[in-house]
């Protein structure tokens, strides 16, 4: 199917794990629409991947309110083309113990962490059917699939994040779509080097291979996932974590 234009929408693409995963994926040459809330006011992702050879856009847009998905989706329509490969990317965090958490916590993570990426793939998906091709990546979390004390609503999302994985890649399988998930472990971000030293020794300790991956690896799995090489492969969740869940 090397024929295809590879048209991708990454969301939560403007800064950390999402960024690298737009670079990476535009110098596999895919064209790039990337969405979030809002981007950095300095720099132009846009132009980055221009720079890079492929054709992008940048769509500020609200994940977790449906109507801001579509109308942003057919924009992108119009600029680039039909998105036949979708990042389900964006996730925020809210943590507190559940007998702390307020409704507003536990509703915020929910809604854009696993209602957005329903959002985004609803919108999507009718256009990836007509074409008989489609290569969908969610990205989960190693807390989906172990839990973690003070993210209840975190970890629900991401867990949610895996069963909407394994459900729409049995639904979508005989029309050449593939779908499937990356549970990253504890990655070397701006979120993570704000930890205190004491904080990431613990961290490293559940580690195996002592170190924190990097937005590197997760955008490499990405690469992989939308790549002809993993055409048999679906409703798989790929754990990138260094060991430390298995």
């Amino acid at each position: 199917m090397n024929e295809i234009r590879k048209i991708a929408l990454v969301t939560g693409g403007g800064r950390g794990i999402g960024k690298e995963i737009t670079l990476e994926l535009a110098r596999a040459g895919v064209s790039i629409a990337v969405m979030d809330v809002k981007f950095p006011n300095d720099e132009s992702i846009a132009d980055e991947i221009k720079e890079i050879g492929s054709e992008a856009v940048e769509i500020e847009a609200d994940v977790s309110n449906f109507d801001s998905v579509s109308e942003s989706i057919e924009i992108i329509n119009d600029t680039l083309g039909p998105i036949n490969i979708l990042v389900n990317n964006a996730g925020i965090t809210r943590d507190n113990l559940l007998l702390r958490m307020s409704k507003e916590e536990w509703d915020k993570v929910i809604n854009i962490n696993l209602t957005g990426a329903f959002n985004c793939t609803k919108t999507v998906i009718k256009q990836m059917t007509k074409s008989r091709w489609g290569r969908i990546v969610n990205i989960s979390s190693v807390v989906g699939q172990s839990g973690n004390a003070g993210q209840v609503n975190y970890s629900s999302s991401k867990a949610g994040l895996i069963g909407f994985t394994k459900s729409l890649a049995i639904e979508l399988a005989t029309r050449n779509i593939t779908v499937n998930a990356i549970a990253p472990g504890f990655i070397d971000t701006d979120m993570t080097r704000d930890l205190s030293d004491k904080v990431r020794e613990m961290l490293l300790e559940k580690i195996p291979m002592k170190k924190l991956g990097t937005a590197a690896d997760i955008a490499k799995a990405v690469r992989f996932f939308i790549s002809e090489d993993s055409a048999y492969i679906t409703g798989n969740i790929l754990a990138v974590n260094g060991g430390m869940y298995m």
